[in-house]
């Protein structure tokens, strides 16, 4: 039991985060903030929780945390309203630099330069995101380093990670939540791994409107998961403890025993708070009046947490009516001069902007001639804003530069502007990848190099003598997948180095795609070198949702202030029917951004790019080409260390007359049809672009096309996908439009899956004669008599 004075100051944090949730609501009500999400309800449960926290643990929660964050000093009340109205300083506001929703919390791991801070010295806080149960898998992850850090006597020396895998993983959820699918796949692989994680389930009874009834088997999620309880007789499982969260004592020695046994044994378990309330509903969107009973808004009065943790406080003769009183009323003082402190560094910086912008439009007058009274009154509008965004000022200058648009008085205004764009740049288009000197751009390239003894072997084990190479090198990098461990991988990259290296670095995982991903994610985040295998391509979609709103945005939602470092390694492009087909780029392409996604047509140039990505900080998927691990190769002798670029393609063949832009298993279709133009007479160029992002970054596409002024983007996915980013990119961005003398053309696959089968995959995907007479008639148009039409 903690300390009279230690009881008190849980009780005053919890009244401050009470007070900060009734504040902030009012702050969304006057439009001072747009959204608004608090954790009021759940006080005293967190503020136990917090008292067995160590350095070094690490929290992967959801968006009613605030009490928990506060009582373990992760956050102030200042912080908090400053990511209510999203000032974009990291300063004010460290979780994201005003680009996550609020409430979603995070700590800082990087130093400026974007190098790992000593995480072991603090408690750490992953990044929050908003879609329900999507920190589950990463909390995996973050458990699993743990039982790593133990095990493996290699990774001792890393203290600044662990000391000795002695780091709980703290997860936290809704209730509601626990009937997702990514919950039950977290939950399941915990157990059967038996990591040190302790998931805490916050129980109010509803999911918004929707009861718990409604929600899990039996309505109660402790009761669901009885079957996982450890006991004597099967000791692997789950601890599954239940306790009421309007019961302090009751939860101070829940957490205290819990996380002990989670800590010393490396097991998981999961507490179930029930009976708690969330007094102001669910969020700022609506009132739970709507929904609830005039009885259950009764009961949930008397269950609320922190009145009965007030009364018990004065019943066991801690402190005084009148002490508390007190220190109530100095909370509620705290809290308003917090806010309006938030409030003043927020908007203050903009009053100002607003200010130059208005005296830019004050010094356009002189020379603005007729637009000189609606300038005028643009400014006054300015000036009479209250609480300007910075939208508004974006309005005001954009309104503005049309009206003196072609005199002498657009020059001030577009200087202002100029320098405001460049700011919001820095604000919001920075750290979608990394930025940091170990930035996967940044690699050095080191080409491959061979020998008069350089023999030629299946491309399978060219990967596997590089990921030799990178187990022995370092000790951080961890395999895992399906069948990677025992059988090497169904492809046989990783053949022999589970006896090489052990179960712990080359393992196998059961069949859940979502938290092979998240345990990559959560892995990276304590720094591991992970590479989590999907079997296949097409499996990827089990785990998108994790990649794309967690793994691919983590850069970008913490503004520099985490990473994680995953390589997601994959196979596709083989033509063999509806599920192993493979090709979804144009899927990962939209999902993925802030992630590379590299495409390599052999083993040679996917070990290249695995020695890169080793070498970097951001994260990354590779797609091997299916077909191609029996295909002869040369090994090169120095398989460990050479690297591939990103974003740089390679010309396979040199051409006049057209240009074919493609990439993976359609490289060797390409070449084949490319042969077979030679003879009627065309001379094709054929570009293998590598990677998809990065793409193309020195413009070689378009030294191609002002060679041959045409273009064909070809590769197995729907058309419309992959085929059109390029053709984007290349057209586009890039200016090659200027150089065409015939129109752009895409072949992609059919809008359909692909049928089973070799006559299925023929008239599914492109072919050596579809390449052929996409070429043929786009290099007719401008020669007809040359090449009469072949239709």
């Amino acid at each position: 039991m903690p300390t009279p004075d230690e009881i008190i100051r849980d009780y005053r944090i919890a009244f401050r985060s009470r007070q900060v949730s009734t504040l902030a609501v009012g702050e969304v009500m006057l439009g001072r903030a747009m959204f608004g999400i608090f954790g009021d309800g759940k006080e005293v449960a967190q503020v136990a929780m917090a008292r067995a926290f160590r350095p070094g643990d690490m929290r992967s929660g959801y968006y009613r945390d605030q009490t928990l964050m506060f009582a373990l000093e992760l956050l102030d009340v200042q912080q908090f309203f400053a990511q209510l109205y999203a000032h974009t300083d990291v300063e004010a506001e460290p979780a994201s630099g005003g680009r996550g929703m609020n409430a979603h919390f995070a700590t800082r791991m990087l130093d400026e330069r974007g190098h790992w801070l000593p995480l072991t010295e603090g408690y750490q806080s992953s990044a929050d995101i908003s879609p329900t149960g999507g920190q589950m898998p990463r909390l995996l992850g973050m458990a699993w380093a743990s039982s790593l850090y133990r095990s493996l006597e290699e990774l001792r020396p890393f203290t600044d990670f662990s000391r000795n895998g002695d780091e709980v993983a703290f997860g936290t959820i809704g209730n509601a939540s626990c009937a997702e699918g990514v919950f039950w796949e977290a939950i399941n692989a915990a157990g059967v791994m038996q990591v040190p994680m302790l998931m805490s389930v916050w129980d109010d009874g509803y999911g918004i409107s929707v009861p718990n009834e409604i929600q899990v088997a039996k309505g109660s999620i402790s009761e669901l998961l009885q079957g996982f309880r450890r006991t004597p007789e099967s000791p692997v499982g789950f601890e599954v403890e239940v306790v009421k969260g309007w019961d302090y004592p009751a939860l101070l020695d829940t957490y205290q025993r819990v996380t002990e046994t989670v800590r010393r044994e490396h097991v998981p378990a999961l507490v179930h708070v029930v009976e708690l309330t969330q007094p102001q509903g669910h969020s700022t969107s609506g009132s739970h009046t709507r929904y609830k009973s005039a009885e259950r808004l009764q009961w949930e009065r008397e269950h609320d947490a922190l009145p009965r943790m007030r009364a018990w406080i004065v019943e066991q003769g801690f402190a005084t009516e009148a002490e508390l009183e007190a220190l109530e009323k100095e909370e509620v003082q705290h809290v308003r001069a917090a806010r309006d402190a938030a409030w003043q560094a927020y908007q203050s910086p903009i009053d100002a902007e607003a200010e130059a912008l208005a005296a830019a439009i004050d010094g356009a007058l002189a020379n603005a001639g007729e637009a000189r009274a609606r300038l005028e009154a643009e400014r006054d509008d300015l000036r009479r804003r209250k609480t300007p965004l910075r939208r508004d000022l974006a309005v005001a200058a954009h309104r503005a530069l049309v009206a003196a648009r072609g005199t002498p008085a657009a020059e001030p205004l577009l200087a202002w502007r100029r320098e405001q764009e460049a700011q919001m740049a820095q604000r919001y288009h920075t750290h979608l990848l990394s930025e940091s000197d170990q930035a996967a751009t940044k690699v050095p390239v080191l080409p491959p190099e061979y020998t008069a003894d350089s023999v030629e072997v299946d491309g399978y084990k060219v990967l596997n003598a590089c990921f030799d190479a990178a187990l022995k090198r370092d000790p951080r990098v961890i395999a895992f997948g399906e069948d990677v461990g025992r059988l090497g991988d169904v492809n046989q990259g990783f053949v022999d180095l589970q006896a090489r290296y052990g179960h712990l670095r080359v393992g196998d995982t059961g069949i859940r795609e979502a938290t092979i991903m998240g345990q990559a994610i959560g892995m990276a985040l304590r720094g591991l070198r992970p590479i989590a295998e999907i079997q296949y391509l097409d499996y990827l979609l089990y785990g998108l949702q994790i990649l794309s709103d967690d793994l691919a945005t983590l850069r970008y939602r913490t503004a520099g202030g985490q990473k994680a470092p995953v390589i997601i390694r994959t196979r596709g492009h083989r033509l063999v029917g509806v599920w192993h087909s493979g090709s979804p780029m144009g899927m990962m392409l939209g999902a993925l951004r802030g992630m590379h996604v590299l495409v390599p047509r052999d083993m040679t140039r996917a070990a290249g790019f695995y020695n890169t990505l080793l070498r970097s900080d951001d994260p990354a998927v590779v797609v091997e080409v299916l077909n191609g691990y029996r295909i002869k190769e040369r090994l090169p002798v120095n398989i460990g260390t050479y690297t591939l670029p990103l974003g740089v393609v390679d010309v396979m063949r040199e051409g006049t007359d057209c240009t074919v832009v493609t990439y993976g298993a359609c490289c060797a279709i390409a070449m084949e049809a490319a042969a077979a133009l030679e003879a009627v007479g065309i001379s094709t160029e054929v570009i293998d672009v590598q990677s998809l992002l990065p793409f193309d970054v020195d413009g070689a596409i378009v030294r191609s096309l002002q060679k041959t002024n045409k273009v064909l983007f070809l590769d197995e996915d729907v058309p419309g996908g992959a085929t059109a980013y390029m053709m984007q990119e290349v057209v586009e961005r890039q200016g090659g439009f200027h150089w065409l003398d015939a129109a752009p053309r895409t072949l992609a696959a059919a809008e359909h899956r692909a049928a089973y089968g070799r006559d299925g995959d023929y008239w599914s995907k492109p072919s050596v004669e579809t390449v052929f007479d996409a070429v043929y008639e786009i290099v007719s148009e401008t020669a007809p008599a040359r090449f009469p039409s072949l239709a």
